[in-house]
């Protein structure tokens, strides 16, 4: 059956990718079925750098702590701090291990060394800071957006002092409280303190828009940038705590919905700036919709990507990853009727997929859906093909 999809496969590399493609994207996604794995990683690796070599792409951004991420990109663009206090401080959900997150941040930083600041490549995580376990206290991104306001305009235009703001969030660890999680009464999102928050948070971004033309002639291009990041994260935080104490059984639809929308809003802001590498699960990037099985059930909202999609068209483009296996987690040989399983069956590593090549190769009948014997791990799902503009087959994932 192999030899009968050959026309829809083609070697790996950035120019097969972008074969596939009617123009070069604004955005460029490149999913992954699993977390975590140098194989993968170094994939990835090696195309952004053919495509910002070849296509001249201007920022990478992956699924990290979008406020964690400025710490690497003011090292990678200027140099600031040491390579293991980057890889420590700049990156979430233990990302900073990974010897391929690593290796990209080294080589981001080497690649702009000599070079003027407008051709100097960024990085960006575009991740709210949420953990599946919690989400961060909004103090460091309300704090950030009223200190750089303070310093550029009127003071009796601003909301609230600094000192109202510290009252009001009080202890850092009454946001993060793991518990919250399961049991919505111990979430403080619906606090009369969380409420008024929320409120200031509006009032200080309706001034930062009502600004916008003194700011633009009084602070950096970069700087007001952050401060819009400063803005949008600490509105999506108050927001997602609010729900996080919502009892009903929509919570868990909400908060996976609440996320992909911080996820869209980083990325249509990244758009704004210049054409962007996007590196994250699968799920956050596809067009459809997502779904996930929870204690309570099963859960579906629309990815990140679905969002930034309906906004950019063909500006925006994905392409998903597929693999074979994943030995050392207990993913074996895929069966030979699943996607996986066909494509298992070609001789080489890895390969770039043309998916409406693929689909006409075989006369419209999909192939069935592989299952996951671990969790950690989402096989693509062959109805997918039609809405992806690409697929990238790894054959074997090897132990990091």
């Amino acid at each position: 059956m192999a030899t009968d999809i050959k026309d829809a496969v083609h070697a790996f590399d950035a120019s097969a990718v972008m074969r596939l493609l009617p123009t070069r994207p604004r955005l460029l996604a490149l999913g992954e079925p699993t977390h975590g794995e140098d194989t993968l990683l170094d994939l990835r690796n090696e195309l952004f750098r053919q495509l910002v070599e070849q296509e001249g792409y201007t920022t990478i951004a992956i699924e990290s702590d979008c406020m964690m991420g400025l710490v690497v990109d003011d090292y990678v663009a200027s140099g600031t701090g040491t390579l293991d206090e980057v890889t420590e401080h700049g990156f979430s959900h233990g990302w900073g291990a990974c010897a391929a997150n690593r290796e990209l941040v080294r080589w981001m930083r080497a690649h702009n060394e000599g070079r003027p600041a407008s051709e100097r490549l960024h990085f960006a995580g575009f991740d709210g800071p949420l953990e599946i376990t919690a989400a961060a206290s909004p103090r460091q991104a309300l704090t950030a957006l009223h200190a750089y306001l303070t310093a550029r305009v009127d003071a009796d235009l601003l909301p609230c002092t600094a000192e109202t703001l510290d009252g009001l969030l009080g202890a850092d660890d009454r946001w993060t409280n793991p518990a919250a999680m399961m049991d919505p009464s111990q979430s403080m999102g619906q606090s009369a303190e969380a409420g008024r928050l929320r409120l200031l948070a509006d009032d200080l971004v309706a001034l930062l828009d009502a600004q916008t033309p003194h700011l633009i002639t009084t602070t950096s291009r970069d700087d007001l940038d952050r401060a819009r990041l400063y803005a949008r994260t600490a509105t999506g935080l108050l927001r997602y705590h609010h729900w996080m104490a919502d009892p009903s059984p929509a919570r868990m639809t909400r908060l996976c919905a609440l996320r992909d929308l911080m996820m869209s809003h980083n990325l249509l802001a990244l758009a704004a700036r210049g054409p962007a590498l996007l590196h994250a699960q699968n799920s956050h990037l596809q067009r459809e919709k997502s779904s996930m099985q929870m204690w309570q059930g099963r859960v579906e909202w629309w990815s990140a990507g679905a969002l930034v999609s309906a906004q950019l068209g063909k500006e925006y483009a994905f392409v998903a990853t597929a693999l074979g296996t994943i030995r050392h987690q207990g993913v074996d040989t895929p069966p030979p009727n699943t996607l996986e399983g066909l494509l298992y069956e070609l001789p080489d590593d890895r390969y770039v997929i043309n998916p409406p090549q693929l689909t006409t190769t075989l006369a419209d009948t999909l192939p069935a859906p592989r299952v996951s014997p671990w969790f950690g791990y989402a096989p693509f799902d062959p109805a997918h093909l039609a809405d992806s503009d690409g697929i990238v087959f790894v054959r074997d994932v090897t132990r990091s």
